[in-house]
């Protein structure tokens, strides 16, 4: 096992997935879904674009997704003052349902993942992930 950061960056997030899917197993979410009701949870009502760039997801690969989580009842699309040219996103209460789920499981993850970790050095890893992640993105 490597123990370079692009290894164990790429590991864990496979192992989350794999985490995740297992808990979530007979809820009907596929992969995608999580993410897009994780980020609905705070910006309800968002704009396609704003959900794509905030999940990093491409607009394309959003589009498809939330065609499928609209067929299922887990979202809906609004024109919100007459705007023709974007669609605002909504959970429907069956995506709030879900999302309970969903919320439930992170919070397992990050629980088991932290397991023995002290609060102090969780916060100071969360600090350094956040610069970490902010550097990425510039």
């Amino acid at each position: 096992m490597s123990n370079s950061f692009h290894y164990l960056v790429m590991a864990e997030h496979s192992m989350f997935q794999k985490d995740l899917q297992a808990r979530l197993k007979g809820s009907g979410l596929t992969i995608g879904q999580p993410k897009v009701l994780d980020y609905l949870k705070d910006h309800d009502g968002a704009e396609q674009k704003d959900i794509a760039r905030g999940c990093h997801i491409e607009p394309g690969t959003l589009t498809t997704l939330l065609n499928r989580m609209e067929e299922s009842g887990l979202v809906e699309r609004r024109m919100l003052n007459g705007n023709r040219r974007s669609f605002f996103i909504f959970l429907t209460e069956k995506g709030k349902r879900q999302l309970k789920l969903v919320t439930q499981a992170f919070t397992e993850i990050e629980e088991k993942a932290f397991r023995g970790i002290p609060e102090a050095d969780r916060e100071r890893f969360m600090d350094m992930f956040s610069c970490i992640y902010e550097n990425t993105m510039s």
